[in-house]
């Protein structure tokens, strides 16, 4: 999969400008990576990245977008939907750069526009330093699930994740690790997009499939690593028979 670079920019010849930019030396470089969406509109890019969980981001923003969505507002919706995405903002706005700290968005850099001698060679560089990280990440470091409990944020490994459970409480969900159990509040259709290797077992259950230890059947019953049993429907048994067949675990 290669990283996707996003741009929002209401400002068409600056937005235009940055696509030149990011297409040329990407072709130069003959990186793995590709310019995905370019728009003035931030939900249009929020609505993208919401509907490909699986794509990691370069994000190049504005921060006044001339929309009731500013571009600290879409970072910090793109931070919940892709933590491993790295955002970068091309401003004429330098001074909002402490809002990334009350955002929580943790951006990789701020590049002023109205430095034309400076623009290329920021963007360029924010671009090989972006696609490096990625590269590392997705080689040697763990992909990340965000959890938010109140007003903190705990990342949890995607890898050590056994299995969601649609709580009790409307709109909350507890996640099962090997050696805890946390409830937050949010979908089992969202959690669902976020991480699309995961397998939906039953209305109630998200499971990962690298954890099932056993499947009963007759009972509609998959048994995991920790010992917990998560309930199959009659719709999702036979789809999850042959994903378990291919892997050689029933």
């Amino acid at each position: 999969m290669m990283l996707s670079v996003y741009i929002c920019e209401d400002n068409r010849k600056q937005r235009e400008k940055i696509e030149q930019i990011v297409k040329k030396f990407i072709m130069i470089e003959a990186l793995d990576m590709k310019l995905t969406l370019s728009s003035d509109d931030p939900k249009e890019i929020l609505d993208y990245v919401q509907q490909h969980p699986e794509n990691v981001g370069l994000y190049f923003l504005d921060i006044d977008l001339g929309h009731e969505m500013n571009g600290m507002m879409l970072a910090s919706e793109l931070r919940e939907l892709d933590d491993l995405g790295k955002i970068v903002f091309v401003t004429t706005h330098t001074e909002m750069s402490f809002l990334t700290f009350t955002y929580k968005i943790e951006a990789m850099d701020f590049i002023m526009k109205d430095q034309n001698d400076q623009l290329q060679e920021k963007v360029q560089s924010c671009i090989k330093t972006a696609y490096q990280r990625y590269v590392n990440d997705r080689s040697g470091k763990k992909k990340l699930f965000q959890v938010k409990i109140g007003d903190t944020q705990q990342s949890l490994s995607i890898d050590e994740i056994i299995a969601f459970e649609a709580s009790t409480s409307a709109h909350r969900i507890i996640v099962y690790t090997e050696n805890s159990e946390i409830e937050f509040y949010d979908t089992m259709k969202n959690v669902e997009k976020k991480l699309p290797n995961f397998y939906r077992s039953h209305k109630s259950y998200l499971i990962n499939i690298n954890h099932v230890s056993c499947l009963k059947k007759h009972e509609r019953v998959v048994e995991m690593s920790n010992g917990m049993e998560c309930f199959v429907s009659v719709r999702a048994l036979s789809k999850l028979v042959n994903i378990l067949y291919e892997r050689h675990m029933t």
